[in-house]
């Protein structure tokens, strides 16, 4: 699996333009807007419009950028999915596939700042929600497919080939995803703080110990 090549530097991602970036901050502002929403007032309770009238916008620019109230916290969902995907692609290109992955956990999933740590809060309250909302599970759920999909992408540029067809690279991809995921949500269903030694990094870092027999590209 890739054993006699070198890995590449990873390659940076291309800038988004200023008009992406403003999108990408309102649909950000609208998360948060909903998520404060359904941790006040129950997901239940809370409409679409109201979303849209606390965060300030028209109902219309609401729909513009989700289809439903549960989809409007993806954002939030996938900035915390895909930073630990793209944490790997920050990581040493001299470092193994495990130790990237180690890094990167310690990277994007440590309380090392108060965004981070609100960020993580925001991830816990809505996955517990999540338990009784079958939509907002679909959300976590193609949050985390998205950051698999980056994942793999980051794996074969750090092993020098393409990710597509290369089926080590994609089981790879999926198991070192699922086990931050079962250590996200081991640890939003607890009491522990983010920087607690059974925080997201320290179990995520435990459940990545437990794959280190896996033949890793």
């Amino acid at each position: 699996m890739h054993s006699g090549s070198q890995p590449s530097q990873p390659s940076e991602p291309s800038q988004p333009s200023l008009t992406e970036r403003r999108k990408t901050e309102t649909r950000l502002d609208i998360a948060r807007t909903a998520a404060a929403l359904f941790v006040a007032d129950g997901l239940r309770a809370t409409r679409a419009e109201d979303i849209a009238r606390a965060a300030g916008v028209a109902p219309r620019t609401f729909y513009r950028y989700f289809a439903t109230k549960e989809e409007s916290v993806a954002p939030l969902f996938t900035a915390g999915a895909q930073q630990w995907a793209e944490a790997v692609r920050r990581a040493p290109a001299e470092l193994s596939v495990p130790d990237a992955l180690r890094y990167a956990v310690t990277d994007a999933l440590g309380a090392g700042g108060t965004g981070a740590v609100e960020s993580l809060d925001w991830v816990r309250a809505l996955l517990r929600m999540s338990a009784e909302s079958p939509a907002l599970r679909s959300v976590w759920a193609d949050a985390c497919h998205a950051s698999e999909q980056t994942l793999l992408a980051v794996l074969g540029e750090r092993a020098g080939g393409p990710a597509g067809p290369d089926l080590d690279l994609r089981l790879a991809a999926a198991v070192a995803s699922a086990a931050v995921r079962v250590a996200v949500e081991a640890w939003a269903a607890g009491d522990a703080s983010a920087d607690a030694s059974d925080g997201p990094a320290a179990l995520a870092a435990r459940c990545l110990a437990a794959l280190d027999a896996f033949p890793w590209p």
